[in-house]
């Protein structure tokens, strides 16, 4: 049976099935009190302002609606808005008034891509510079300070895979991360002269994922695995010749991120527990007191900045029955909801109209653990339906690789346990949050360990009771969409359904057509495309197509040009030669990812048909 190429963009909206709205990115007014952040509450992700008396949310009148990230200038003059670009898989950033006047782009035209620093006040300096890094298409980049009002800029340095992440407070100095992922190394660039000092951060393999500077910029706080396995917080004084000092470690948890209090005296440390819950310290640096913070609102905590008195942090929260929202959390420990009444809103299509739904009417996941064919120890979450086992199920294989399943809202999971179907979602080894040597396990030929862990992962499930044999799925987005492709090819007998969203089918045509940087960044986890091609070859899908049984969905956005449309096109291509059922969902206007709410819905209630569907053919 051949497919049918369905268009992916709804012409009337209908209540949403099991939706949410999300909320992120949020940045304080110098004050404090004004909070601008994120959200898609209107349908696709704008910037928004919410107001404390009386409470309000409003959305900056601003014709920007692909917005990723939001910062306030430290004068409180200015927004900087990231934003997804229309037509390819890069990134702009534009000036706007908190008001939506004055908007202008100042990074990633003709056809660059351009994203902000980090520190204190989220990609400005105490001075009111931002902090751009724009990446021409040639992959070479350059990372600048912008002044807002004038637009005069200074260059701090160039060259490949390079992003600015801080300046210290008296505009001396400026921290540099270059190097492909995995291998991130940070220096300091003094403005004053030109030169550049590479950070020691240890000794041995790893990499220094993130850091921030001290006031005069001479001692610079990094989190890194360099030379450990699970990446903690290092002090590193570039006055000395001392090696790094530990600050802050766990042994049952990795550093995911910290923020650095606008005088610099005070981090807060975000750490993710072994299986993907969040903990919180603060660590005040004049006395190296560290307590943990309590009374988080939800499971899994992100995007921590302080308010700028230093009273809280303001941050993203969700858990599997919560979405994405933005939080305050007093140091004293208590937590407010800053988007919205409750932290976010959950939308059913079970009456005539949208209405809140219960968390009884959602499923907890169970944390569970997988022994793979190597020995190598899996875990993973398992969404089960409210019937006995055993039930239908479905793989969900996260992308990256280095992503994580973590205990998160995802209307896909809920829908598809909604209509009876178990959804087990594992981290394979690849995945992020159980340290260095797992995230990199799956590296070049380990990608074959990779693949045998989707099998052990269905032996799992139906050695244990839980899986029907004959009704087992697989599906992932882009490294995920990859696996899936992956493990339907290697694996033919296991799998009853599969659906591939945006994912890679030929590794070599992947890096012909991806960006540059891209491309360049991925060669430490795929291969080079020239010194490893052999091994590409061998671990792309494409070349074992013939072997694919499974009735296949495939989905992808008509504008990304991070795993491009040709991948899709090449996996459609084949399946109707071969005569292999499927259908091609493809979205006009989107990228990567679908950032329009209506074609999330449309996503999901494609998915659910699709899958229920075929898992419900009798066996044999």
């Amino acid at each position: 049976m051949s497919g049918d190429i369905a268009p992916g963009i709804r012409q009337e909206h209908d209540p949403i099935p099991e939706d949410v709205y999300g909320s992120w990115s949020p940045s304080p007014c110098p004050g404090g009190r004004r909070v601008a952040f994120v959200s898609d509450r209107s349908g696709e992700p704008r910037v928004w302002i919410a107001e404390p008396d009386p409470v309000q949310w409003t959305p900056v009148n601003t014709p920007l609606r692909r917005v990723r990230t939001v910062s306030w200038s430290p004068d409180g003059r200015w927004l900087a808005a990231v934003t997804a670009a229309v037509g390819a898989s890069r990134t702009e950033v534009w000036l706007l008034r908190p008001d939506g006047s004055g908007l202008h782009q100042v990074g990633g035209a003709n056809g660059a891509t351009a994203g902000v620093g980090a520190g204190p006040w989220r990609g400005w300096s105490a001075g009111g510079l931002l902090l751009i890094t724009e990446t021409a298409a040639t992959g070479e980049a350059t990372a600048e300070l912008v002044e807002p009002d004038r637009g005069r800029r200074t260059r701090v340095a160039g060259g490949p895979l390079l992003a600015l992440l801080d300046v210290s407070t008296d505009g001396r100095r400026a921290l540099l991360r270059r190097g492909p992922r995995d291998a991130y190394r940070l220096s300091v660039a003094d403005l004053d002269d030109g030169t550049e000092t590479r950070v020691d951060s240890g000794s041995g393999p790893g990499c220094s994922h993130s850091g921030s500077l001290s006031s005069d910029g001479l001692v610079v706080y990094a989190c890194t695995d360099v030379g450990r396995d699970l990446a903690a917080l290092v002090r590193v004084d570039m006055k000395t010749a001392l090696g790094p000092e530990v600050l802050a470690e766990r042994p049952d948890a990795e550093l995911d991120a910290f923020a650095l209090s606008a005088d610099r005296h005070v981090l807060a440390l975000t750490w993710n527990v072994w299986g993907g819950r969040s903990a919180l310290d603060v660590l005040d640096l004049r006395d190296q007191q560290r307590r943990r913070l309590m009374g988080l609102p939800r499971d899994v905590v992100d995007e921590g900045c302080f308010l700028p008195d230093g009273s809280g942090l303001l941050l993203t929260a969700e858990s599997w029955a919560d979405p994405r929202g933005v939080w305050r959390l007093e140091l004293a420990g208590a937590a407010t909801p800053v988007s919205s009444p409750g932290g976010a809103t959950l939308r059913s299509s079970r009456g005539a109209t949208p209405a809140t739904v219960t968390r009884d009417e959602l499923t907890g996941p169970e944390l569970r653990y997988v022994r793979s064919v190597d020995g190598t120890m899996l875990s993973g979450w398992l969404y089960r339906p409210d019937v006995p086992a055993p039930w239908p199920t479905v793989l969900h294989l996260h992308g990256g690789p280095e992503a994580q399943e973590r205990p998160v809202y995802n209307s896909l999971f809920q829908s598809l346990v909604g209509a009876g179907v178990a959804v087990f979602a594992p981290n394979v080894r690849g995945s992020s949050g159980f340290g260095r040597a797992f995230r990199g396990a799956d590296d070049l030929d380990g990608r074959y360990g990779a693949i045998a862990d989707v099998a052990a992962c269905v032996d799992h499930l139906v050695d244990s009771g839980m899986a029907e044999p004959a009704r087992i799925g697989c599906m992932g987005r882009s490294y995920g969409g990859y696996l899936t492709l992956a493990a339907l090819v290697w694996h033919p007998e296991l799998f009853a359904v599969g659906v591939d969203v945006c994912g890679m089918v030929d590794l070599q045509t992947f890096y012909t057509h991806t960006e540059p940087w891209i491309a360049a960044a991925a060669a430490s986890k795929y291969g080079d495309p020239v010194r490893d091609a052999e091994l590409l070859h061998d671990l792309s899908p494409i070349h074992r197509i013939d072997r694919l049984r499974a009735p296949l969905l495939v989905v992808h956005g008509a504008d990304d040009t991070n795993v491009p449309v040709e991948e899709a096109e090449q996996v459609v291509e084949a399946l109707a030669a071969a005569g292999v059922e499927h259908r091609y969902l493809l979205f006009e206007g989107e990228g990567h990812e679908l950032l329009a709410t209506h074609n999330r819905v449309t996503f999901v209630e494609a998915t659910v048909d699709w899958v229920t569907r075929h898992l419900d053919r009798e066996s044999g």
